[in-house]
């Protein structure tokens, strides 16, 4: 027989049922009166795990009676939104079709989605613990509404797990018994995830129903810092390492990878980031760094924890110190977006390939020299003279 999780058993069914989320749910506020109203639009719900993105989704398919259809980006495909598009039984209603990690659909897949959320042949919500601006194409982005989810409250974890310890009596007949001590850790281990919370009580209670300190920890064995790999934090954490690499603060980076490491975050994940940082801040500055960077990645990918984090740590202590320089990101750059504004403008005929007699009969690779000179410029006639390294 499966087994159906704490989480999953206790999960709401209407918005009266609904705990957290008051700016957008409670009485009055726009979310709960389009709802009410039945005025469904495309919404995309950023906020961090387990704070009741996908439940909310379901409870506005029930009460609006719209077909309800849920994917992950993870594992969906176009074919899968197809499917439910074509289908005969969603011609004359709006599925709602609930994207969960929208930001893990690739640009193309989000441009799929594009014209059946903009003709209204679906209402699509998203949830994503990512920023949206950056993660959502900005032309499906600007035809949804956002909402931020915020972190449950410690007042709100508390009446989750009232509710738990009431429904495991109830249900399962398990009489749980929690000394103030144990309330306290779980609602502080949960650091505002619901889902966390109830996942923990359910480990602890097989253990023993009289939950205490002791209990708990032998349930959790250790407790780690607030960090979760598919959360904002493990953004925001990677995104302060890589600051403190470009600043050249040296002390600080080895502290964010430290939080990493000890959070259980991929080696991989961070060796990767440090191969880009070598050549995008430090390039021509200090060629070695992209060396060292990939015999970092290197040796996480054959090594492993624990003694990767020692080779994580050489590389992220010599990437800080190294000296900096963007010239040759920002020159890329440049040139890219020359190239998406003039689009392929026409190459010189002097550079182009001339394999054939009929091709050098049209001039292609006529006066070609291979050291032309400095000052010799081989862009497109309309760019002539335009410098993009500085």
């Amino acid at each position: 027989m499966k087994h159906e999780p704490l989480a999953s058993l206790l999960r709401p069914q209407t918005l009266d049922e609904y705990l957290g989320q008051e700016h957008l749910t409670g009485p009055g506020k726009p979310l709960r009166q389009a709802i009410e109203a039945g005025q469904l639009f495309s919404m995309i719900f950023w906020g961090p795990p387990g704070v009741g993105k996908t439940t909310l989704a379901r409870i506005i398919a029930r009460q609006t009676n719209h077909p309800f259809f849920e994917l992950s980006a993870v594992s969906a495909s176009k074919q899968d939104v197809r499917e439910i598009v074509q289908d005969p039984a969603n011609q004359d209603t709006q599925p709602v079709l609930f994207l969960d990690e929208i930001h893990r659909f690739t640009k193309a897949q989000q441009d799929y989605l594009l014209p059946f959320v903009e003709s209204g042949q679906i209402i699509l919500i998203g949830a994503t613990t990512e920023n949206p601006s950056f993660e959502v194409i900005s032309a499906l982005l600007s035809r949804c509404r956002v909402f931020v989810l915020k972190q449950l409250t410690e007042q709100v974890l508390a009446k989750v797990l009232e509710s738990a310890v009431a429904f495991l009596k109830r249900a399962q007949q398990v009489n749980v018994k929690l000394d103030d001590d144990a309330r306290s850790i779980l609602v502080e281990y949960a650091n505002g995830d619901a889902r966390k919370l109830l996942s923990v009580l359910e480990h602890a209670v097989q253990l023993s129903p009289k939950i205490t300190r002791e209990t708990l920890l032998q349930t959790l064995q250790s407790k780690q810092l607030r960090y979760d790999r598919d959360g904002e934090e493990h953004y925001n954490t990677i995104s302060a390492f890589i600051k403190s690499m470009r600043a050249s603060d040296v002390d600080s980076a080895l502290y964010y990878l430290a939080r990493m490491v000890n959070a259980g975050e991929d080696p991989q994940f961070i060796a990767r980031r440090m191969v880009v940082f070598a050549s995008e801040d430090i390039g021509l500055a200090q060629p070695t760094a992209l060396v060292v960077a990939n015999a970092v990645f290197d040796a996480t990918t054959k090594i492993g924890y624990p003694e990767a984090q020692i080779n994580l740590a050489h590389g992220t202590a010599y990437l800080a110190l190294a000296k900096k320089s963007r010239q040759a990101y920002d020159a890329y750059f440049a040139a890219l977006a020359d190239v998406e504004k003039l689009g392929n403008l026409e190459i010189p005929l002097e550079i182009r390939n001339a394999p054939t007699k009929l091709m050098k009969e049209l001039s292609y690779g006529k006066g070609y020299q291979a050291y032309p000179g400095k000052e010799h410029s081989y862009l497109p006639e309309k760019l002539r003279g335009k410098k993009y390294f500085q």
